[in-house]
C-alpha cells in the first residue's frame, strides 16, 4: 500500500523514474542507486521495498512566532529500513502526532540509502554481513559518530536512538565512539545516517 491511503494500483507517476517502476522496467531499487538517480515519489519505494519497518526515535513540541501569534507544532523523527541493507531517516511536523508521523515516514522513504554490511573485525573474520565493513564517520550539527567494526556476539555497542537506525539497517554488532551534543536525538540519529550511508563510499575517510 502506498503513501495517502492511495493504492499502488491507483498511483499515476509524476517521474520519469515512477513511470519506469509503474511499468516494471524497474524491478528493484539497487538500480535506481547504480544509476544515481533521485527518488522523489513515495511509492517507488512502497514498490520496490514493501517490507519496510518504521519507528518513532523522538517527539518534541516546537513553536514559532508568526503575525498571528505563538504556533505549536509536534516535531517527530521516525526511521524505515528493512533490516537487510536499506535505512532512511525522516522528520515530519503537524499540529497532530499522527499526521507529523505520517509525514516523517514519507521523508524518511525518501530519504531511504543503501548500507553496505560486512565483517570488517579482525577479531572475526567470518565474512558475514552483520557488521560495518570498515570505520565510518558520520556527522550532523555537532555531533560527529564513529562506526567500528565489530565481531559477532558484540551486539550494538551504542545510545538507544543509534540502535534504532543500526537494528533497521540490519547491522547486528558494531562498537560506536561519539562526540557532541547527543542529547539532540535529531542530531545523533542523523549523525548516524550518514556514516551508513557513507559506507558506499570508495574511499574510506580519515578517522580519528
Amino acid at each position: 500500500m502506498a503513501s495517502a491511503g492511495i493504492s499502488l494500483e491507483e498511483w499515476k507517476p509524476k517521474t520519469w523514474i515512477g513511470r519506469l517502476v509503474k511499468e516494471g522496467k524497474i524491478t528493484s531499487i539497487d538500480q535506481i542507486f547504480e544509476l544515481n538517480l533521485p527518488i522523489r515519489e513515495v511509492e517507488i519505494v512502497d514498490a520496490l521495498l514493501p517490507n519496510l519497518e518504521h519507528e518513532v526515535v523522538n517527539i518534541n513540541l516546537v513553536q514559532r512566532q508568526t503575525d498571528a501569534g505563538e504556533v505549536s507544532q509536534f516535531q517527530v523523527v521516525v526511521v524505515v529500513g528493512n533490516r537487510d541493507g536499506y535505512v532512511g531517516v525522516g522528520v515530519g511536523k503537524a499540529k497532530q502526532v499522527r499526521q507529523a508521523i505520517e509525514k516523517a515516514i514519507v521523508d524518511a522513504k525518501l530519504n531511504i540509502v543503501p548500507v553496505r554490511r560486512g565483517c570488517g573485525s579482525w577479531e572475526c573474520s567470518c565474512n558475514e554481513p552483520h557488521s560495518v565493513p570498515f570505520k565510518v564517520e558520520g556527522k550532523c550539527g555537532s555531533v560527529r559518530v564513529l562506526l567500528i567494526p565489530a565481531p559477532k556476539g558484540v551486539g550494538l555497542v551504542a545510545g538507544d536512538a543509534a540502535k534504532v537506525v543500526l537494528r533497521l539497517a540490519g547491522i547486528r554488532d558494531v562498537w560506536t565512539r561519539t562526540k557532541g551534543e547527543t542529547r539532540t536525538t535529531i542530531n545523533f540519529v542523523k549523525a548516524v545516517y550518514d556514516a551508513l550511508r557513507k559506507t558506499y563510499a570508495f574511499k574510506t575517510p580519515d578517522m580519528w
